[in-house]
């Protein structure tokens, strides 16, 4: 038999809080075996290829220093974000030392530079008049930087502990982690001490951060002994170039950088997890180890962040969907989740939310097919483009396949029949079954599914109107974060490399998303290069929870593609005046709000912490009496505030009053109904609010009438506050 709750949805296991960790300022001794496991602090003798590769970095810095010490000097002029100015001299004057110039305090605490709007090393000497910005780790570029910094040295304890083949390790949104190969063991929790230990070891070094520009062949000589090294240099950079290598003690790492002038602006470092992954993503590579990391450049700043931690692990919503039996996975359908009748009834909820904005904003429904042939595919473009991530499958000896989006299927209703301009806008909403091929090892919860429903809607509409659809889109979409209390920040996402169409057709699109977001968010936008889809620019909106996390849900994406390879047209208002000319072709603006709602329900129940408001609760009224007597009483109180659509149960269990009251509080539900003598005869209920945590004494009696009334008004009304009015 399957067991009922597969790894997926597990409550997380926060390895950075449960694992072994280096304690204190222990002994020293590089040779002692740390106390959580069998091997070494350090391999002893180490890997040949450290030598191997600093013979040939020190060569080749000897040269380079001799070539700048030749280069020509001269005065050069400064300019710093203010308009201030500072003189420097060519090739020697460096933004450390404008920093230094300003305040030590400056100094100590800027991270890297930019230097006319490029990312720079602190210590590296400028080589002309430039404009000048020191940022600290507070800004989002310098942190990425102070962690990418951390990930190298995270690569130099895992090269001197392990011995491993280094692959890649980048900053992430929460950290930074390094793929590794490692021969003959697994990473185990109990590595995590050794690991901290020697990163520490690196960081009281102060390794400094070193750079050199290696052409090609060289960089196939520095790395020879690593196959992963050598298919990204062979496969990234071109026959005749360079790229850039960093140094840090003993490790020197192929890498673009910048970085940190040294090691020591580490002043926290903590392993926090690892995990298995495949070789640049792809499954039928070699398996690699990826372990995780946290670093801050303050102490204080890794206990905040533990006790983030702490807060995030209380409110996982795997944790409280299993405590309040909301959903399950089992191993049978992994990445396909199981909502039971609680769960259900937050899922409806949205659901019907989002049906009662449809109605009043002129959109209509739609059903489509969950499977079609690839010929569809095709011509949408996702075959081409998508197929990797798709389930597919032989049906009468040709290719189907599940549908990872609605968007094409779409298309096929909007051209079932002619469509006139007097039609548009069209506002086509469908509560689509979607299924997406997500590696086995990436599934996680409710935030990364194989099958899942969008809130999916495609706008057909006209040039002209597409202005006044994205404001209306960015009205919608104000009004349902702000029923759940979240703020949101807007990025333009622009043309990937795997695009379709014109670049012509591109720019127009993106101009009109900039014109759109510089008119209702002046100043409020930032662009994300690369990152829109295929087929369109989007704008993606991200929102934070009440632990600040981000999360991208709702997405407007301007699509001039689909409607070309689709053929979709109407006939438009000069058709009869002008009998020669084409057709013209409807825009599609594609559109999710909440996005994904099993990742939205995940992203709901931990910024509730499982607190629901009352008219998403999926328990919002116990009803408790206080002796057997009473029982009746109870029961009719339930029923009656049932018909009126609340969600209501009644403890007639053999429990004494207290245990009941306990038990509903621990369920959280948002009002218990307390009924007894008093109760009965004035056909009243005396209410305990949720919100009102650790009250005793008798509280507000209310008659039923106006309870039901009031509680009534509360779901109507979708408050965030649990509040009677």
């Amino acid at each position: 038999m399957a067991t009922p709750v597969a790894s997926t949805s597990q409550p997380a296991k926060a390895a950075a809080l449960d694992a072994p960790h280096q304690e204190g300022n222990k002994k020293k001794d590089k040779k002692a075996k740390d106390s959580g496991s069998a091997h070494p602090l350090e391999l002893n003798p180490r890997p040949e290829y450290f030598d191997h590769r600093l013979k040939i970095f020190e060569k080749l810095k000897a040269e380079y220093d001799e070539w700048v010490k030749n280069q020509p000097r001269q005065e050069i002029t400064i300019t710093l974000p203010d308009g201030s100015q500072r003189k420097g001299t060519s090739w020697e004057t460096s933004p450390m030392d404008i920093a230094k110039e300003i305040s030590k305090g400056l100094a100590d605490r800027v991270v890297i530079a930019k230097v006319d709007g490029n990312l720079w090393d602190l210590e590296r000497p400028l080589e002309g008049s430039c404009s000048l910005e020191l940022l600290d780790f507070e800004h989002p570029e310098g942190k990425r930087v102070f962690w990418h910094s951390s990930a190298h040295v995270l690569g130099e304890a895992a090269e001197r502990h392990y011995g491993c083949h280094l692959c890649i390790g980048p900053p992430t949104d929460d950290g930074f982690f390094y793929e590794m190969a490692i021969e003959d063991r697994p990473v185990v929790n109990s590595d995590y001490p050794a690991l901290e230990k020697v990163a520490d070891m690196a960081i009281k070094e102060k390794q400094k951060f070193e750079r050199l520009v290696v052409p090609k062949e060289t960089l196939l000589e520095m790395f020879g002994y690593n196959k992963y090294k050598k298919h990204i240099i062979e496969t990234k950079i071109p026959d005749g170039t360079s790229t850039t290598v960093y140094r840090c003690g003993p490790m020197v790492d192929l890498c673009v950088g910048p970085h940190i002038p040294h090691t020591g602006r580490i002043k926290a470092f903590m392993v926090t997890k690892n995990s298995a992954s495949y070789f640049l993503g792809d499954a039928n590579n070699d398996s690699l180890q990826r372990v995780y990391g946290i670093s801050f450049p303050d102490k204080k700043q890794l206990t905040e962040y533990k006790k983030f931690l702490e807060e995030a692990a209380k409110r996982d919503h795997r944790k409280i969907g299993k405590e309040q039996e909301l959903f399950f996975f089992n191993d049978l359908s992994p990445g396909s989740c199981f909502f039971l009748p609680h769960g259900t009834r937050i899922y409806n909820t949205l659901v019907e939310l989002m049906r009662s904005e449809y109605f009043k904003r002129g959109y209509q429904e739609v059903i489509s097919p969950n499977m079609y042939n690839s010929k569809l595919w095709e011509t949408s473009g996702h075959w081409q483009n998508y197929k990797d991530d798709m389930f597919t499958l032989d049906v009468e000896k040709e290719k189907w396949a599940l549908k990872p989006m609605n968007c094409p299927g779409h298309c096929l209703i909007f051209d079932s029949r002619d469509r006139s301009y007097k039609e548009l806008p069209i506002r086509m909403a469908e509560f689509g079954i979607i299924h997406r091929n997500e590696a086995s090892g990436a599934l996680t919860g409710l935030t990364r599914v194989r099958r899942f429903v969008q809130d999916d809607t495609h706008v057909f509409c006209m040039p002209q109107q597409i202005e006044d659809e994205i404001a209306a889109l960015f009205d919608f979409m104000q009004h349902i974060y702000g029923l759940f209390g979240f703020e949101f920040h807007l990025e333009l996402s622009t043309r990937p490399d795997n695009y379709l169409g014109t670049i012509e057709t591109w720019d127009a699109a993106e101009d009109q998303l900039k014109k759109a977001l510089e008119k209702f968010y002046p100043g409020k936008w930032e662009i994300n290069p690369g990152d829109g889809a295929f087929y369109g620019p989007k704008i993606d909106i991200t929102i934070r929870d009440a632990l600040r996390r981000a999360f991208q849900c709702a997405t407007i994406q301007l699509d001039f593609q689909l409607p070309e390879r689709f053929n979709l047209k109407y006939r438009s208002a000069d058709e009869a005046a002008d009998a020669g000319k084409p057709p013209p072709r409807p825009v599609i603006i594609h559109r999710a709000i909440l996005g994904s709602l099993e990742r939205f329900i995940a992203i709901i129940t931990e910024h509730f912490a499982g607190k629901w408001p009352f008219w998403l609760s999926p328990r919002q009224v116990l009803v408790v009496p206080v002796a057997v007597p009473y029982r009746e009483y109870a029961s009719e109180v339930a029923d009656k505030l049932s018909k009126l659509g609340l969600y209501v149960d009644v403890d007639n269990g053999e429990n004494t009053l207290p245990k009941k009251i306990r038990n509903g509080e621990i369920a959280q539900y948002n009002f218990i109904l307390v009924v007894g003598q008093d109760e009965l005869d004035t056909r009243s209920v005396n209410v305990r609010n949720r919100d009102d945590v650790g009250t005793k004494a008798r509280t507000e009696t209310l008659p039923l009438d106006v309870i039901a009334e009031k509680l009534l008004k509360l779901k109507n009304d979708r408050s965030l506050h649990n509040k009677l009015e």
